[in-house]
């Protein structure tokens, strides 16, 4: 193959990356605000069938107060919580809402990962570290806004942007995973002249 053919073949694959990477984060971020609208009561696309039995976004919410109260716990504060709050006794008061959930940057990342041509070991392989990355930052930033929140409890208002703080970090830490694992892919497909 020439430089030339080599050329366009890069770009015809790197086209294809983009079109796949933009249909599937489409699908994953949209499938799950609608899963979110089917599972609220009230909403036009409200199902009580799906809501009591596929409530995956439930799921994910208590999957992750649990752990956030049990760190909370082990600082010393007592907390309790439902099925979206989270409240240290003398302390915070933390709704986790749809929001504070990471699928959209789970949505990204696993979009990216389908996308991007690796041998599908590879591929679950970082699907699952990446996934599992942002759930424990998740449980991290719930736990930590708790115990600081409560400890400082004069600097409450100096918390209001928590929400982008995460993202940046999360995102951050999503890249730097995705450079390496790009670059590890990458090592063993190299062009010959």
């Amino acid at each position: 193959m020439n430089p030339e053919q080599a050329k366009k073949e890069a770009n015809k694959k790197a086209i294809r990356f983009l079109v796949v990477l933009f249909i599937l984060y489409i699908l994953f971020s949209q499938g799950n605000l609608f899963m979110h609208s089917v599972i609220t009561p009230g909403s036009k696309f409200y199902n009580a069938y799906i809501a009591d039995h596929f409530n995956y976004i439930q799921g994910l919410k208590t999957a992750l107060i649990v752990p956030a109260v049990w760190m909370i716990k082990a600082f010393g504060f007592y907390a309790i919580y439902n099925e979206m709050d989270v409240m240290v006794v003398a302390g915070p008061y933390l709704r986790i809402n749809y929001s504070c959930l990471g699928l959209g940057v789970m949505s990204f990342l696993a979009a990216f990962v389908l996308a991007f041509p690796a041998s599908w070991k590879s591929t679950l392989k970082m699907l699952f570290i990446g996934i599992l990355t942002i759930y424990i930052l998740n449980i991290l930033r719930i736990a930590g806004l708790g115990i600081l929140m409560a400890v400082f409890k004069s600097q409450r208002n100096n918390f209001t942007y928590h929400h982008e703080v995460f993202n940046i970090i999360v995102y951050i830490c999503v890249f730097t995973m995705l450079y390496f694992w790009i670059k590890r892919n990458n090592k063993s497909k190299t062009v010959q002249p």
